[in-house]
């Protein structure tokens, strides 16, 4: 039986030591009062509820999985989860960073976003559930008309509704302007939709009163491709005048996907049959209202990634402590015992600290796009929010797919630790590699973020935006590139920001000839980047542990902190020569492959 225990520390530590969130949010005036205090204690608290509350449904929940009656067409949940809903809305947990305008707290999303990641540790599956609700509440947040917000938005606030994305259909999944589901005006405004949706995460279950659905559907008229695709809200249920909840919609659950992870999820295929629905925003438009939600849910994703790469590292490393096979290479460690703890052999070591060293990277670049996010919404100058935007939308596809990938590296590595073990279902490391394999594929595969990033991010721009966050490089670089003790942090960091430009530029070339060129470098171009960014932060952490070192600090953190930096520079970031190199391979060798692919 895995356990977990929340990285509390290693958050603070992001949040008030290298990022200083709490002065960015004193230029922010609805978060004036946010301060360190205040943040650590609701976190203190998030991660008991993580730990107490979701975390022991885990893998029960991925045994029993969903149940539907085909005759109702209603979902049950595994043992547990109703229950464990009921205490998370009973604790005003879906309200923290919510307007105060709708029962929310108000608190910076940064607070959600460590509160998620215990989630995703504690129970991946449970956590969807609510964790798509924050999605429609912000889409429908920025693109619903005041009635809209007034009906809808203080039920998903308190939690007692819940909302979910429904956009792919069985012969469409990325490219939705293949869709064909319909939208009929009636004449009291609304519309009658017609269609089917499949791979719906939490499109059905048993746990909240009422279910948000925001369907994207085409009207009589729309234009053909993704400019004709339109957004509109379709509940579960047909709300009242009083606000209450009425009729049951024509919106049901026609089947269950058997799956191979995240088995407490119902992932409903969603049978819309003349249902009622309402349009959000303008028609033709639905693409970027729901953007809104997509761009969320992206950034939710890495989170769940990061989130199993923490706890399948804190469940590797406590077995590795543990477990004894072999002696050391380097003559005998524990001398009381028959033979050597498996933690002294260094490719336990290597397989432990790539885990450690990725979540420790992708926590600093989660927070880091939360504070740019609470920017982007609130910050009183303009320009601050449209940079923190940009920046945030180069961010964006690194955060979802470098994340990952990164989950699928160290969750499969922290399973191989264990052994035989790791195969074996009881210690829940395959349920970790397993749950992890779906965030490479939702909310548009790797691939397609790695298109969006090179493509559109960076080229699309002449590579302005990755300009300005090689600004930041350059500034860090030169603060601390005299400093000795830095050296082998931040030289890797200043040789591969200057080599950017230049590969950047070499694609971009290629790909003006040959469009196929992008697609065949894009994958290696995004981890390139990613390891520029996780490199930055790691940078960035090993610059404040050696001034808490040298300011006489003996906690241990600081050193563990310097030796996984380390190790990330020494080991992983040095994978950047190599994937430049392939990526400047070119495309021939896979569009010239039709006999080998025949």
């Amino acid at each position: 039986m895995p356990s977990y225990t929340p990285p509390l520390r290693d958050m603070r530590f992001v949040m008030h030591e290298v990022l200083k969130v709490t002065d960015e949010y004193k230029a922010i005036p609805r978060y004036g009062e946010a301060d360190a205090a205040t943040i650590d204690a609701v976190l203190e608290e998030a991660g008991k509820f993580a730990t107490e509350v979701t975390f022991p449904l885990n893998m029960t929940g991925d045994v029993e999985g969903c149940k539907l009656d085909p005759k109702t067409h209603e979902v049950t949940t595994p043992t547990g989860f109703k229950e464990a809903y009921a205490k998370y809305v009973e604790g005003g947990w879906p309200a923290l960073s919510c307007d105060p305008e709708f029962g929310g707290q108000g608190l910076p999303l940064v607070v959600n976003q460590c509160f998620y990641e215990m989630l995703n540790s504690a129970n991946q599956a449970w956590a969807m559930y609510p964790g798509l609700t924050h999605g429609a509440y912000a889409a429908l947040a920025t693109h619903g008309t005041d009635e809209q917000k007034r009906t809808y938005l203080p039920k998903m606030t308190s939690g007692e509704w819940t909302g979910t994305m429904c956009l792919t259909e069985a012969h469409c999944g990325t490219d939705l302007g293949l869709m064909r589901t319909k939208a009929e005006p009636q004449p009291d405004g609304s519309y009658r939709i017609t269609g089917n949706k499949i791979f719906i995460s939490a499109g059905e279950h048993d746990m909240a009163q009422n279910i948000i659905h925001l369907v994207l559907a085409r009207l009589p008229d729309a234009p053909p491709g993704i400019k004709g695709v339109s957004l509109f809200i379709v509940p579960k249920f047909r709300v009242n005048k009083d606000g209450g909840v009425g009729e049951r919609n024509a919106i049901y659950c026609g089947g269950l996907e058997h799956k191979m992870g995240i088995h407490g999820n119902a992932t409903a295929q969603i049978v819309i049959d003349g249902a009622t629905g309402w349009m959000v925003g303008q028609p033709n438009k639905g693409m970027q209202a729901m953007f809104v939600m997509m761009n969320a849910a992206r950034l939710g994703v890495g989170n769940q990634s990061l989130g199993l790469t923490e706890i399948a590292y804190q469940n590797a490393l406590a077995y590795a402590k543990e477990r004894i096979q072999m002696r050391s290479l380097s003559g005998t460690k524990d001398k009381d015992k028959p033979a050597d703890r498996i933690i002294w052999h260094p490719d336990v070591r290597k397989m432990l600290l790539t885990a450690k060293a990725y979540a420790e990277g992708g926590r600093a670049l989660a927070i880091f796009c939360a504070v740019l996010l609470d920017k982007v919404h609130f910050h009183p100058d303009e320009k601050v929010r449209k940079e923190s935007d940009e920046m945030l939308s180069l961010l964006t596809p690194i955060m979802k797919a470098f994340t990952t990938d990164n989950g699928h590296i160290a969750t499969n590595a922290c399973l191989q630790v264990f052994g035989g073990h790791g195969y074996i279902h009881e210690w829940g490391m395959e349920q970790f590699a397993r749950d992890n394999r779906i965030n490479m594929i939702y909310e548009g595969t790797n691939t397609v973020q790695s298109l969006d990033l090179l493509g559109r991010k960076i080229l699309g721009n002449n590579g302005a935006t990755l300009k300005k966050f090689g600004k930041l490089v350059a500034q860090l670089v030169e603060e601390e590139g005299v400093n000795e003790k830095m050296a082998e942090f931040i030289n890797p960091i200043a040789y591969l920001g200057d080599q950017m430009t230049k590969f950047t530029t070499e694609l971009g070339f290629k790909g003006f000839q040959n469009a196929d060129e992008v697609g065949a470098a894009a994958v290696d171009y995004l981890r390139v980047a990613g390891h520029l960014v996780h490199g930055y932060f790691w940078a960035r952490m090993a610059q404040v542990a050696l001034r808490e070192i040298a300011a006489g600090s003996v906690d241990p953190f600081y050193q563990a902190k310097l030796q996984t930096a380390r190790f990330y520079f020494a080991k992983l970031f040095p994978e950047t020569a190599t994937l430049m190199r392939t990526a400047r391979a070119g495309s021939n060798v896979l569009m010239d492959a039709n006999e080998a692919l025949a």
